[in-house]
C-alpha cells in the first residue's frame, strides 16, 4: 500500500489545493497516468502517478488545501492486503459501546483536533469557531469545504442601526490557491523587507519613433514594455548590484546573479503572475516580444510551467497601458528590486532655448534597502534613462 503525498511542485510552494481528481477509488492506475490537478502558488498543474496499482481511497477532497507531504490518497500496489476504505469501514458492525469514563478520565480532544493546522489557521483568520462545525471529512475531520459553507451561511441577525450591512449587500469571493499565495507572499514582502523608492523620468520621444519603425518593417509587433524590458536588462548588466537578492545566511549576504532573467508581471484571470524572460540582456528585442506574448497567453490559460515561473532576478511591472502615470510596486521576493513603469505623457521641454513637446516616461524603482543603497539605485536609474533616451542601444 502506498500513501500518495502532496508533492512540492515549486521552490516556493508550501501547500497545494486539490483542484480536480482525475481518478476515483477503484480505478486502475499506471505510471504516467494523470491522477489529479493541483493548484499551487504558481499555477494549475497536473500530477502523474509514479506507481501502478488501484486507487483505494481519496483522503483529501477537491477544494481542500493541504501542506506538502500530507497524504492525499492511497494506492494499492498489490504488495500487501488492502485496508478497507472509509466507506467500507463504515459498514462494519459497530464496536461494543465503551465503558462510561471515570470521573477523572481524560476529557475528549477539543474540536480543533479534528482539523489540519491550515484549516485551523483559516478558521482563525475568518473568525469561525471550529467547535460550532460538523466535519464532513474522513473520520469527521473538518475540511476546507466546511469552512467555506460556514462562511457562506447567513449571518446571525444583528441589531439594526446605522452602518449595519446585511449579507445581501456584499459578495464574498473565496481565494483560490494562486490568489492566496499572492496575498501571503506580498504581505510577507511588505512586512519583512525594508524598502525605499526612487523615481526617474526619461524622454522616450526617440524610443517611440524607433518602435514605429520596427513595427513597420518587422513581423513581430514590439510594445513599449518590450523595449523597457530590454533596456532594463542592459542597465542591469551595467549595474549588477541591482540584479541581486538578500540572503540571511552567515548574518546576511548580498547574492549577485550572473544571469539576467527579467520577470514580467502579468495580470492573468487567476491573479498576478510573473513569468520570466531568461537572459533578457542577450535576447533580441523581437525575441523578447515573442516570448512575452507566449508567456502572457500561457498565463491566461494557466498552463505556465514551474520553469517558466521560477528563477527571475528582477521584475518589471507596467500599468502604463491603463493610464497610470506613476506608482510603486512591492518587491517579489527573493529578488532585491522591482521597477514600476507608468504611462507616457506629453510634456513641454526647453530645447535649444525653444519650447517643444516631448514624450516622457516615469519609472519607480523599489529596492530592498538591506542590499541596495540610494546611490546605487540612482546610478541604475540614470543608466536606464540613458538607454531609453538612446534607443538604438536596445537593438544591441
Amino acid at each position: 500500500m502506498i500513501d500518495i503525498l502532496m508533492p512540492r511542485l515549486s521552490d516556493t510552494m508550501t501547500e497545494g489545493a486539490i483542484a480536480v481528481w482525475r481518478k476515483k477509488p477503484g480505478d486502475p492506475v499506471a505510471p504516467g497516468d494523470v491522477l489529479l490537478e493541483i493548484e499551487t502558488d504558481k499555477a494549475l498543474m497536473e500530477q502523474e502517478a509514479y506507481d501502478a496499482g488501484t486507487l483505494v481511497e481519496i483522503l483529501v477532497p477537491e477544494g481542500e488545501n493541504v501542506a506538502i507531504g500530507t497524504p492525499i490518497a492511497r494506492l494499492d500496489d498489490g504488495k500487501e492486503p488492502a485496508p478497507l476504505a472509509s466507506s467500507e469501514r463504515a459498514d462494519l458492525p459497530a464496536p461494543a459501546a465503551p465503558r462510561a469514563p471515570e470521573p477523572d478520565a481524560t476529557p475528549p480532544a477539543p474540536p480543533h483536533g479534528r482539523a489540519t493546522p491550515l484549516v485551523r489557521r483559516l478558521a482563525k483568520e475568518q473568525g469561525i469557531d471550529l467547535s460550532s462545525l460538523t466535519g464532513s471529512g474522513p473520520g469527521g475531520r473538518i475540511v476546507r469545504a466546511d469552512l467555506d459553507a460556514a462562511a457562506e451561511a447567513p449571518a446571525s441577525p444583528v441589531p439594526s442601526g446605522e452602518g449595519a450591512e446585511s449579507p445581501a449587500d456584499i459578495t464574498r469571493i473565496p481565494f483560490d490557491g494562486i490568489r492566496r499565495a499572492i496575498a501571503t507572499r506580498l504581505s510577507d514582502s511588505a512586512a519583512t523587507i525594508p524598502v525605499f523608492h526612487a523615481t526617474a523620468a526619461a524622454d522616450v520621444t526617440d524610443l517611440l519613433a524607433l518602435r514605429t519603425q520596427l513595427n513597420a518593417v518587422g513581423d513581430t509587433r514590439i510594445s513599449v514594455n518590450d523595449l523597457v524590458v530590454k533596456a532594463v536588462a542592459l542597465a542591469l548588466r551595467d549595474h549588477p548590484g541591482i540584479n541581486a537578492a538578500y540572503s540571511p545566511d552567515d548574518g546576511g549576504q548580498t547574492v549577485i546573479h550572473h544571469g539576467i532573467h527579467v520577470g514580467v508581471a502579468v495580470a492573468a484571470p487567476s491573479g498576478l503572475v510573473v513569468p520570466v524572460v531568461r537572459d533578457a540582456d542577450r535576447s533580441s528585442i523581437s525575441t523578447i516580444a515573442r516570448r512575452t506574448r507566449e508567456l502572457a497567453d500561457r498565463a491566461a490559460a494557466r498552463t505556465l510551467t514551474v520553469d517558466e515561473m521560477n528563477g527571475g532576478t528582477f521584475t518589471v511591472s507596467n500599468l502604463g497601458m491603463f493610464g497610470v502615470e506613476h506608482f510603486t510596486a512591492i518587491i517579489n521576493p527573493p529578488q532585491g528590486a522591482i521597477l514600476a513603469v507608468g504611462g507616457i505623457t506629453d510634456e513641454l521641454a526647453l530645447v535649444d532655448e525653444g519650447v517643444v513637446a516631448r514624450r516622457r516616461l516615469r519609472v519607480t524603482l523599489t529596492c530592498d534597502h538591506r542590499i541596495i543603497d540610494g546611490a546605487a539605485a540612482g546610478r541604475f536609474l540614470a543608466g536606464l534613462t540613458a538607454v531609453l533616451e538612446a534607443p538604438l542601444r536596445v537593438l544591441t
